[in-house]
């Protein structure tokens, strides 16, 4: 079918990249490229022969739009996929313009300076890649992702309006440690420490952080501590759901993670702001990341299971109506399925997917569009196909 240039090798790369070689009806070759390609080659040389797919690997510094322009026209691939770090996204997009390929990410743009998780970067490419006839995908990870398909799908089958949507994320992993993080630790913390905000009435409503506490009895899981955090599908999907009258997100934190976070916070480690230590320039959260155990090394001693997804509520010819679309996830299921916890998982499937869609020509269009503006139907059953089936409840217990 095509050829597909995968960049970045971390956790949830490696969740994409098992299933672009599971799914090799699809994905005939891939590349995958990242800064050490060490990486790159330990994973080829796991997955070479498992299927028809054939793997390449390249070493790629993804701040340099010259060196990612020259692998893509080397390659010559029809989609990148863009698994690299937020900070890379408008790199790898002036990347793709330049050689006219389409682009799939899982998480906005931010600047490196400043913890802003906004859309408005990649927003500003939406003309330049419709003259340039190809399709920029945003956001193809599970939140935002498939939560934004979950929204498209609950408008096209369960409701004329959408009114009220809760998005929660609950994660119920024990990996053992006092404190690690369950993805990189820098996006992980910065996200976490910054101010929350919900959507409400056509406006922000900020927050202070973790301000905002509820608990709630998740399915197959039980009453988790859960606490609201700014989260970036709120502003696409404020945008493109009509009828929208609030959106709020909320995560899953247990009290020893919170504590810990606290301290860090209080002692500066998770300042991003440089200081000089012994006549060098450090930022203290990229050091605090060195020292945290990796993500990637969770998975073999992570128990437990995720549960995330949507709460609508609106009306349907009418009269007023709730639907709560989730996925359950087992952190040690998927760990011997592809080697990794669940976190990487629930994001990485939904990467191969978004790629699909547009290798296969399913969800095709010029220009730049976050991923509830396509039909969801095909990615919904592409998720209960690859590894994410979805369950469903008329009757949920409500978020006040």
């Amino acid at each position: 079918m095509g050829k597909c240039m995968i960049i970045g090798c971390g956790g949830v790369a490696s969740v994409a990249i098992h299933k672009c070689v599971q799914n090799s009806e699809v994905f005939d070759e891939i590349m995958i490229a990242s800064r050490t390609k060490s990486k790159c080659d330990a994973l080829k040389a796991k997955l070479d022969g498992t299927s028809s797919t054939r793997i390449s690997t390249a070493q790629l510094d993804a701040d340099n739009v010259d060196e990612i322009i020259a692998l893509i026209n080397e390659f010559k691939p029809d989609v990148v996929l863009n698994l690299a770090l937020p900070y890379q996204d408008l790199t790898i997009m002036d990347a793709c313009l330049a050689t006219k390929t389409h682009y799939v990410d899982t998480a906005n743009y931010e600047p490196e300076d400043t913890a802003k998780f906004e859309y408005k970067w990649q927003w500003a490419y939406r003309d330049r890649f419709k003259e340039a006839g190809i399709t920029a995908l945003l956001g193809s990870g599970f939140d935002p992702g498939v939560t934004s398909v979950f929204a498209a799908y609950a408008l096209k089958h369960e409701f004329d309006e959408i009114n009220y949507i809760d998005i929660l994320d609950c994660n119920a992993g024990d990996h053992g440690y006092p404190f690690a993080t369950n993805f990189n630790p820098e996006i992980n913390i910065r996200e976490v420490s910054a101010n929350g905000s919900y959507w409400e009435d056509g406006h922000w409503v900020e927050t202070k952080p973790m301000e905002i506490k509820r608990v709630y009895n998740f399915p197959e899981i039980g009453e988790k501590d859960m606490y609201l955090l700014h989260h970036e599908e709120i502003e696409s999907l404020a945008l493109n759901i009509p009828g929208i009258k609030r959106i709020r997100f909320f995560m899953t934190f247990g009290q020893s993670y919170l504590t810990h976070l606290k301290c860090l916070e209080n002692v500066g480690m998770t300042s991003i702001e440089p200081i000089e230590f012994e006549g060098k320039q450090i930022v203290p959260l990229q050091f605090l990341k060195a020292v945290l155990p990796d993500p990637s090394s969770l998975g073999p001693r992570t128990v437990g299971k995720t549960n995330i997804g949507c709460i609508f509520r609106g009306k349907k010819d009418g009269k007023d109506k709730t639907y709560y679309l989730y996925n359950v996830c087992d952190h040690q299921e998927c760990y011997k399925e592809v080697g990794s916890q669940a976190v990487s998982y629930t994001t990485g499937v939904p990467a191969m997917i978004g790629a699909m869609m547009l290798m296969t020509g399913t969800w095709k269009g010029p220009g730049v569009f976050n991923i509830e503006e396509f039909d969801p139907d095909p990615f919904m059953d592409a998720l209960n196909k690859w590894g994410l089936p979805w369950k469903e409840s008329y009757d949920p217990e409500l978020v006040d």
